[in-house]
C-alpha cells in the first residue's frame, strides 16, 4: 500500500518508548527501551517491525520523505536518494546511525545542519483563549494549493507539486492546513502533517509537522501558533503519541515558537543530497554572503547554484563579482556593467527618461519641467499651477531620487505646491511637476527586453482588531515587514503617515473598527512597507509592449518600469519612470534571478528554462 507509494518531506522523528520491564529483584519498573527510529542501523528485531511497511518514500510535491527505519538496508536508502529529482530537495529522516549512511556515500550525501523537536501530545493542552484574527481549517480546494506555493515562494521555500499535494490531501495520511484572516478572509498561512501510523504502520505512534510558513506581507499574530496548535490537536484526537519536526538551526523565531508551545529537542538528524539547493548547508559560502540585503542575496543564491563563483566586493551595496568560464562581471543588486553609463543616466533622470518614452510613442503623464532654482522659477510655477487647474491635483518628486523620497502625491496649487516643491528640491535641485494619473501602480520587470514579471504595489495598510489604536496597528505591522524584508521595508511614523491617517477622518490614538482597511502612505513604495501582488499572467498584450519598447527606447538590459494602469488587464497606462536597479527579490516566485544570470552567462542556461 503506502510502502509502494513514492513521496517526500523535510524532517525527522526519533522515539524512546516507555515499557514495563521486569528485573530480577527489581518488579515492574520502567525503563526507557529504544524505539523503532533510534536502533542500530543493522537489521532490527522483527518484535519492533511486526506490521510496519518496507521500504516507505513519501511523495510531498517538492521533494520526497525517506523513512529510514522503515529499511532493513542502508544501502536501499542511498539507491532511494539517488533517485532525487532535479530541483528538488528529498529528505532521508529517522536514519538509524546516519554517519554510517552517509560514509556510503560521502560524496553525495551529507548530514543536515537542523535541529529536530518533538512535542508528547499526551502532555499537549489547548489554550484558553483563541486568537480571534485566524482561522484554520483544511484545504478545500486545488485552487488554495496554488495560495500554499504563493506563500512557500514568499518565504523562500521550495515549491510544490499541486497536483501532488491535491492527491496526497484526499488521503487521510496526509494534512494540508491552511490560516484564515478572519478579517479579510485570505490564506495567509499554511501547515502540513503526515501521520506515520497511516503511512507505514509506525510502532512509536508518530506524526510529523512540515512546511510551515506564513505570509510574511499579509499574516496576523500568531498565524504561526494557530497552524501549529490545530495539527497537534488533530493527532491528538487520533490518538498519536508524539509530533515531530525539523527546522535549520538558524531559523531563531520558529525554534523559539515551537519552545514556546511545549517541543523538545530530539536525537535524530536529517540526511540529505548534495546537489545545488542544498548547497549552502554543506559547502563554505563566500565571505560577506550573510551581510547581503535580499536584492543582492537572491542572485548570489542563483550564480551558486549555477557553479558561478561569487565573490562579494561590498556586501552593504549589495556589489559582487561573479566569474564563470574565465569571464567576469561586476553587479550591484540588479545592476551590472552590462547596463551602459548612458542607460543609467537616463533612468536617473525622470526627466530624460519621460522625453525618451514619449519620442517613442509610449505613453506618459503630461509634466512640468522646473528650472535649477525651482523655488524662484515663477514661470515654471505657474506653469504648475495651470496644470493643476486643468487636470486636478499634481505630483511632485525630484527628477533624481529613488525610494519615494522627496515626492509629494496629490497637491493643489498656491503654498501646497510650493511646500512641496521645496521638499522635492530638498533631494535634488531639478523638480519634475506631473499630472496625477489615478490607477494601480504598477512595476514591470523587463530583463533582456522579455517581460520577466509584474506586480501591483500598493500602499502600506492595517487591518482593524477593533481593540488596538492606528499607532499599535502600524508598529506591529511595521515590524512584521522589516522581520520579513531584513530591514528593507518598514513604516515610518512620521507626518506623512499622521497626514494620511487623518485624510482619511482618524487620529493615531484612534481604535480602528475590527476588518477595516486604512492606508497609511501615499505612495507605493516598498521601502515604506507598501506591498505587492503578482498580476504577470494578467497583464494585457499592450501593456507588455509598452514595457518592451521602453526598455528598447531607454537601452537598458535590467529595468523596472512603473506604470499606473485602470486596469492590468486593459490597454489603457502611462509609464511614470524607469529603474536600472529593480528589486528581483520582490517578485517571488517568478524566475527574475534566474532571467538575470541568463543574460550575464548564458551557458549557464537551464536546459527547457
Amino acid at each position: 500500500m503506502v510502502a509502494a507509494a513514492r513521496h517526500r518531506l523535510r524532517g525527522v522523528l526519533v522515539n524512546t518508548t516507555k515499557r514495563r520491564t521486569t528485573v530480577a529483584g527489581l518488579r515492574h519498573r520502567t525503563f526507557d527501551v529504544p524505539a523503532i527510529s533510534s536502533r542500530s542501523w543493522q537489521r532490527p528485531p522483527t518484535w519492533l517491525t511486526s506490521g510496519m511497511a518496507r521500504d516507505v518514500v513519501l511523495d510531498m510535491g517538492w521533494g520526497r520523505l525517506v523513512f529510514g527505519q522503515t529499511f532493513t538496508d542502508q544501502r536501499d536508502v542511498v539507491d532511494a536518494l539517488r533517485a532525487e529529482e532535479t530541483g528538488e530537495r528529498d529528505i532521508a529522516m529517522y536514519v538509524r546511525d546516519p554517519q554510517v549512511l552517509v560514509g556510503l556515500a560521502p560524496h553525495e550525501l551529507f548530514m543536515d545542519p537542523s535541529l529536530t523537536f518533538r512535542l508528547p501530545l499526551t502532555r499537549y493542552r489547548a489554550p484558553r483563549d483563541r486568537n480571534p484574527d485566524v482561522f484554520v481549517r483544511m484545504v478545500r480546494d486545488r485552487a488554495e494549493l496554488e495560495e500554499v506555493n504563493r506563500i512557500y515562494a514568499t518565504c523562500g521555500m521550495v515549491t510544490s507539486d499541486a497536483d501532488v499535494m491535491w492527491a496526497n490531501h484526499r488521503t487521510r495520511t496526509f494534512t494540508y492546513l491552511v490560516a484564515e484572516d478572519t478579517r479579510t478572509r485570505e490564506v495567509v498561512g499554511t501547515v502540513t502533517g503526515v501521520d506515520h501510523v497511516l503511512a507505514f504502520g509506525d510502532p512509536d505512534q508518530g506524526a510529523s509537522l512540515w512546511c510551515l510558513a506564513a505570509d510574511p506581507q499579509a499574516a496576523p499574530r500568531g498565524v504561526g501558533e494557530a497552524l501549529v496548535r490545530t495539527l497537534a490537536e488533530r493527532y491528538v484526537a487520533r490518538g498519536r503519541a508524539v509530533l515531530d519536526l525539523s527546522v535549520l538551526h538558524d531559523n531563531a523565531g520558529a525554534i523559539a515558537l515551537y519552545r514556546r508551545l511545549g517541543f523538545r529537542p530530539a536525537p535524530p538528524v536529517v540526511v540529505k543530497r548534495k546537489n545545488p539547493i542544498n548547497r549552502p548547508l554543506f559547502s563554505p559560502q563566500p565571505a560577506g554572503l550573510a551581510a547581503l540585503n535580499p536584492y543582492a542575496r537572491i542572485i548570489a543564491d542563483e550564480a551558486l547554484r549555477r557553479g558561478v563563483r561569487v565573490e562579494v566586493t561590498d556586501a552593504p551595496s549589495g556589489e559582487m563579482r561573479l566569474t564563470h568560464a574565465g569571464r567576469s562581471l561586476l553587479t550591484r543588486e540588479s545592476l551590472s556593467e552590462l547596463t551602459s553609463a548612458v542607460a543609467m543616466s537616463r533612468c536617473d533622470d525622470k526627466r530624460v527618461t519621460r522625453r525618451l518614452l514619449a519620442a517613442r510613442g509610449v505613453r506618459v503623464p503630461e509634466a512640468v519641467e522646473l528650472g535649477a532654482d525651482p523655488l524662484h522659477d515663477e514661470a515654471g510655477l505657474a506653469a504648475c499651477e495651470e496644470l493643476a487647474a486643468r487636470t486636478g491635483p499634481v505630483v511632485v518628486k525630484p527628477a533624481r531620487g529613488e525610494q519615494g523620497k522627496g515626492i509629494t502625491v496629490g497637491v493643489g496649487g498656491g503654498e501646497d505646491l510650493r511646500r512641496a516643491v521645496a521638499e522635492a528640491a530638498s533631494h535634488c535641485p531639478d523638480v519634475l511637476v506631473e499630472e496625477l494619473v489615478r490607477g494601480q501602480d504598477l512595476r514591470i520587470v523587463v530583463i533582456d527586453h522579455e517581460v520577466v514579471a509584474a506586480a501591483v504595489r500598493r500602499p502600506a495598510a492595517v487591518i482593524g482588531t477593533g481593540d488596538d489604536d492606528i499607532a499599535t496597528l502600524v508598529t506591529r505591522q511595521s515590524r512584521r515587514r522589516e522581520a520579513a524584508t531584513r530591514g528593507e521595508s518598514s513604516i515610518p511614523l512620521d507626518d506623512t503617515t499622521r497626514a494620511v491617517v487623518a485624510d482619511a477622518g482618524f487620529a493615531l490614538d484612534d481604535v480602528l473598527p475590527r476588518g477595516q482597511r486604512l492606508e497609511v502612505r501615499r505612495t507605493a513604495n516598498l521601502h515604506t512597507g507598501g506591498t505587492i501582488d503578482d498580476v504577470t499572467d494578467d497583464l494585457h498584450p499592450q501593456l507588455v509592449e509598452a514595457a518592451v519598447a521602453a526598455s528598447r527606447a531607454i537601452g537598458i538590459p535590467v529595468t523596472g518600469l512603473d506604470l499606473l494602469v485602470p486596469d492590468v488587464a486593459g490597454p489603457d497606462h502611462v509609464v511614470i519612470e524607469a529603474n536600472e536597479r529593480p528589486g528581483l527579490a520582490n517578485h517571488a516566485p517568478r524566475p527574475t534571478a534566474e532571467r538575470f544570470l541568463d543574460l550575464l552567462f548564458p551557458e549557464t542556461r537551464r536546459q527547457g528554462a
